[in-house]
């Protein structure tokens, strides 16, 4: 039986969830990192906020584990190398807070044009400073927002609902989809002089990290405002403050800081700066949300291979699966195939889809191609973890598609470059939608790749396939079936047999004796 931990608060809702879909769930709060190392093995899935590490240690202890699941945006806490290299599809839910962070970002954004949290305060003092806290409009202001994903362009929809001007600087945004959500896509050099007000909403990564830094304020105009609602670390705190203090940003609103939890910090108390405790998130509807969908993610994925915001692999839904499904195993077989037979080291892997596949999400079926390649080197490798590895080995994987049809209603191709030359296998489904092996390097023959194979390459002579049948019988080995074919009459030939059982070493050492034979290989499917 499927089995999942949940090891941080979150809503009963994604327990029930687990629970109805068949899946056992322990729920247990607040491990130490040694009792979760020392459970974590007895699990196949684990649901998590930000409380939990999801450490190299943990995930070398969690043998079992197959997904890591996040109720929420950041994986800060979860090493996604790590977890790619032991087969861990990490999932988080982005669009769970999506509204709720937005909205923040807008409240924050308010909150710092009016000076609301200070004036609050100052009121409650029983003080009357109306004049000190002097504010500034949004209608007709630029706000400039960097990263405009699913966050960020809800925060510039409700900024265009204020009779906002808005700008974005996002790599990933097409001018469609700016056009489409009414912002004007722009460089960061173009966006930091022309905003009056700049909102954060971009992950931290090596490219993002102090995105706006001492050099990014000189070029912003005077008096701007600044929002960060995102991560902390996308702003270098100290020069933050010192454009602050000289009057260069007027206000900043911040509920994000570099190290968290937050006890002290160069802002805090400075009278430009509102700040908040990370509530980014922090609303009734959003925890619900968050919860709910990655206990359905992981349920589809534990149960129907479904892959959804995995953050190291392709998104595959549950009926893609289903239409994949004789794919997989056709393309499985072939990188098998081409692994079992490829003893030099790669240097290229070349996946080729004709017909009807090419309609299909392949790109799952590339990760499983080069699983089937790697397998025979490394037992470890699976679909998750085996484009990493092959990136991490030097090996170049080039995927194509080529749309209309050509001997085949559909066609699979594997090919592999090594120092030494190339080596490649093409297949197709026929109708009863099993694989078949149609072709091997440049010669055609029509095979079923069973349990147990084995693979000839001989002289095309007579005598060869009377002393290939007299060895196995003599060897105790029944044929199942027999697969031939050749480049010309007295060439290249080949041989695919299946046999009942695996071809034990001697077997194989007697076939290499006959004359004709050039290369054979017991292979295992």
């Amino acid at each position: 039986m499927v089995k999942v931990l949940i090891s941080d608060k979150m809503s009963p809702l994604a327990k029930e969830i687990f629970e109805q879909r068949g899946i056992e769930v322990d729920e247990i709060v607040g491990l130490t990192k040694e009792e979760l190392e020392a459970k974590i093995g007895e699990y196949d899935g684990l649901a998590i906020r930000s409380a939990t590490k999801v450490t190299p240690k943990i995930l070398a202890a969690a043998t079992n584990l197959k997904v890591v699941g996040r109720a929420g945006i950041g994986v800060d806490n979860v090493d996604i190398p790590a977890a790619t290299g032991n087969g861990v599809v990490v999932m988080n839910t982005p669009m769970g807070n999506s509204i709720t962070t937005a909205e923040h970002a807008i409240a924050m954004m308010f909150a710092v044009a009016r000076q609301i949290p200070q004036a609050s305060a100052s009121t409650h003092e029983g003080k009357w400073e109306k004049s000190k806290f002097m504010g500034v409009e949004l209608t007709s202001k630029t706000l400039g927002i960097i990263g405009c994903g699913n966050i960020g362009a809800i925060a510039a929809s409700r900024a265009i609902g204020l009779k906002m001007k808005v700008i974005a600087f996002d790599p990933f945004l097409s001018e469609e989809r700016a056009e489409e959500i009414g912002v004007e896509k722009v460089e960061l050099d173009e966006l930091l002089p022309r905003a009056d007000f700049i909102s954060l909403h971009t992950p931290l990564t090596d490219s993002t990290r102090g995105i706006l830094g001492a050099d990014a304020f000189t070029k912003m105009k005077d008096g701007v405002r600044i929002v960060n609602c995102a991560r902390g670390g996308l702003i270098d705190e100290d020069a933050l403050k010192e454009a602050l203090d000289s009057g260069k940003v007027a206000g900043a609103a911040l509920d994000v800081f570099a190290v968290e939890p937050a006890k002290e910090n160069v802002l805090f108390g400075h009278e430009k700066v509102v700040v908040t405790p990370h509530l980014g998130a922090s609303t009734t509807e959003a925890q619900v949300n968050v919860a709910v969908q990655v206990a359905e993610q992981m349920s589809d994925y534990l149960l129907d291979g479904a892959v959804t915001n995995a953050l190291n692999m392709p998104s595959l839904t549950a009926e893609e699966s289903k239409r994949l499904s004789p794919y997989m195993s056709l393309v499985g077989q072939l990188g098998g195939f081409v692994g079992q037979l490829t003893e030099d080291a790669i240097k290229e892997i070349h996946i080729g889809y004709q017909g009807d596949v090419t309609d299909l999400n392949v790109r799952p079926l590339t990760a499983i191609v080069v699983e089937g390649l790697l397998r025979p080197l490394l037992s470890s490798v699976n679909m998750v973890n085996a484009l990493s590895i092959a990136t991490e080995r030097d090996i170049d994987v080039v995927e194509s598609k080529h749309e209309g049809e050509g001997d085949y209603h559909t066609l699979v191709s594997v090919k592999v470059i090594t120092d030494k030359g190339e080596f490649g296998v093409e297949g197709t489904l026929f109708a009863d939608r099993r694989p078949r092996i149609v072709q091997v390097d440049d010669i055609r023959l029509e095979g079923e790749l069973t349990d147990n194979m084995i693979f000839a390459t001989n002289e095309d002579k007579p005598g060869f396939i009377g002393s290939l049948g007299t060895i196995l019988g003599e060897g105790g080995l029944n044929i199942a079936t027999f697969n031939l074919g050749r480049h010309h009459e007295g060439g290249r030939a080949i041989a695919l047999v299946a046999v009942d059982q695996a071809a034990p070493e001697a077997v194989i050492a007697e076939i290499c004796k006959i004359d004709q034979v050039r290369r054979v290989k017991a292979l295992n499917f």
